[in-house]
């Protein structure tokens, strides 16, 4: 058994997610169900063989950090790899990656996302669980734009998973750790590289958030993720990383640059083939503004509710609309709302 045929198998079955684990047969994600590959288990040998065939010349780095993130490419699929040790052996976490970049308009996403592309500056910014479609929504936007306009696109990612094919655009994809020290000082060296947008793959600190604000404010457009689940939760998460003592200034400055929120989950769909995105999407206007300038985070939502006719949709609306067209069952539709009680007291109608 090799890693190779591990991935084919997994691609064939439609799976997300591979894991190898010590102890346990080879197990895969389909439709965000884990399911085993093989009826045998793997042994700490057989674990140890497999993690070292995806570490390659980095094994000795995995052995002294303990854990080691990249991406590779064996037959034809793309995928993510997280290697670690756990109880002194070597487990695996594959993520596997669509071997064309999906076109946006099949994602599944509010039709005013597309849209969002043809913005010259501010920022996007695609939020939610790991697991969630953020990477792939972000790569559906910029190869939109690849297709349409001419600019120059640095992406700075955390393994880089997508890789364009420039066609109008020129591409720069640098890896965190291997090709730059960090997110952070990665995106202030892009600001001297002549940028038209930059990728952010995920704002984790301070020093990034900043630096994307500024990058935005000078006229470059910034698509970013985080791990929050809704577009207010958003706005809270990138103000509270700031003293108390910068906060009315971040909201002054977010409030002049954020385009566009889009909050994702992926729930299964009613047959349990398959994953279906159910998207919140919050469109900046004066409303919003006024709202994160003045700090009223509690109150979004109940805008963006208000706001459909500009394209916006909560979270709750989006998974009523997916339950109400038939494409997930009024069970997962409770589970994934907000406000569970609003789901269920509006499902039917």
């Amino acid at each position: 058994m090799t890693i190779q045929e591990l991935i084919l198998e997994a691609r064939d079955a439609g799976a997300s997610d591979i894991h190898l684990i010590c102890g346990l047969p080879p197990k895969y994600r389909v439709a965000g169900a884990l399911r085993s590959m093989r009826d045998e288990a793997l042994t700490g040998e057989a674990c140890d063989e497999l993690v070292r065939s995806l570490a390659g010349d980095d094994y000795k780095l995995l052995l002294e950090e303990g854990e080691l993130d990249s991406a590779a490419t064996m037959g034809g699929v793309r995928f993510r790899i997280n290697l670690f040790r756990q109880q002194g052996h070597s487990s695996a976490s594959l993520r596997l990656l669509s071997e064309n970049i999906p076109m946006l308009e099949k994602l599944g996403l509010p039709p005013k996302v597309e849209e969002l592309t043809e913005l010259a500056r501010g920022i996007v910014l695609v939020t939610g669980e790991t697991g969630s479609g953020k990477s792939t929504t972000l790569a559906a936007m910029i190869d939109r734009i690849n297709h349409s306009r001419a600019e120059h696109v640095i992406t700075l990612e955390d393994p880089i998973e997508y890789l364009y094919t420039p066609d109008k655009c020129i591409f720069n994809q640098r890896e965190i750790g291997r090709d730059t020290k960090s997110f952070a000082s990665g995106l202030r060296a892009s600001l001297r590289e002549d940028p038209d947008i930059i990728l952010v793959g995920e704002m984790r600190d301070l020093d990034t958030i900043e630096t994307a604000l500024t990058a935005a404010e000078t006229g470059h457009l910034v698509f970013a993720t985080l791990h929050t689940g809704s577009a207010a939760d958003s706005i809270d998460r990138i103000v509270d990383v700031f003293p108390e003592a910068r906060q009315h200034q971040i909201r002054m400055q977010l409030s002049q640059t954020l385009k566009a929120v889009l909050s994702q989950q992926l729930l299964p769909t009613r047959d349990g083939k398959s994953r279906v995105c159910a998207c919140e999407l919050m469109v900046v206007n004066s409303a919003i503004r006024n709202l994160i300038r003045e700090g009223k985070t509690p109150q979004i939502e109940n805008t963006i509710a208000t706001s459909a006719a500009e394209g916006a949709i909560t979270m709750d609306n989006a998974i009523l609309k997916l339950c109400r067209t038939g494409k997930i069952s009024a069970d997962t539709a409770r589970k994934a709302a907000h406000d569970g009680d609003y789901v269920k007291k509006n499902i039917m109608y």
